[in-house]
């Protein structure tokens, strides 16, 4: 484990190599998973209030699940979370034309109509973080099917997790921490 003030980051994250390949996984983590996507209290009432900017872009599907379930829901194990279809895809997941699902809200975000790119436990994945009284635990948990090829390309392409993940890192806990989890990085990559 790497301690960084009172943040527990586990060594996989330095250690291990991903990149998304949806070209293979096709999104899947949109729609494959126990509930919908874990939110901070903050990121419901972000949602809440761009829900009617980012509408527009929504499956009529799932526009009528928003309606009937509300912008957020409450899993008992999970907490806060998005809704979902069924159980299914989370109900901002848009599918392109190549059957890739993809963030509804992220895309508005590109597109400059609202400025919340998507939840952090979204842009961190596949890093899960789970808060305990007085620090965080930082894990790194690709789903052993659906994230293989993303752990292929990863090796592949030599990149380890934590730099795929520098912008939702730095979006989580700023750039001096990522300085100081790089350079920790560095130290252990120097050590083999």
């Amino acid at each position: 484990m790497i301690a960084i003030d009172n943040v527990l980051v586990s060594d996989e994250i330095v250690q291990e190599q991903f990149v998304c390949d949806l070209d293979k996984c096709k999104g899947g983590c949109c729609v494959d998973g126990d509930c919908g996507a874990p939110l901070t209290e903050e990121e419901t009432k972000i949602i809440a209030r761009i829900y009617p900017k980012i509408k527009s872009t929504l499956n009529p599907e799932y526009i009528a699940e928003i309606e009937r379930q509300g912008t957020h829901t409450n899993d008992d194990e999970y907490g806060l979370v998005t809704p979902t279809v069924n159980g299914g895809i989370c109900v901002y997941g848009i599918t392109d034309e190549r059957g890739t699902v993809k963030c509804g809200i992220e895309k508005a975000w590109k597109e400059g109509k609202v400025n919340f790119r998507k939840p952090i436990s979204c842009h961190l994945f596949p890093i899960r973080i789970i808060s305990h009284p007085g620090y965080e635990a930082v894990n790194y948990e690709p789903r052993e099917t659906l994230c293989k090829p993303a752990c292929k390309l990863g090796k592949s392409l030599k990149v380890p997790v934590y730099v795929f993940l520098k912008d939702a890192i730095i979006r989580k806990y700023g750039d001096e921490f990522y300085e100081a989890l790089e350079a920790v990085a560095k130290k252990v990559k120097s050590k083999k």
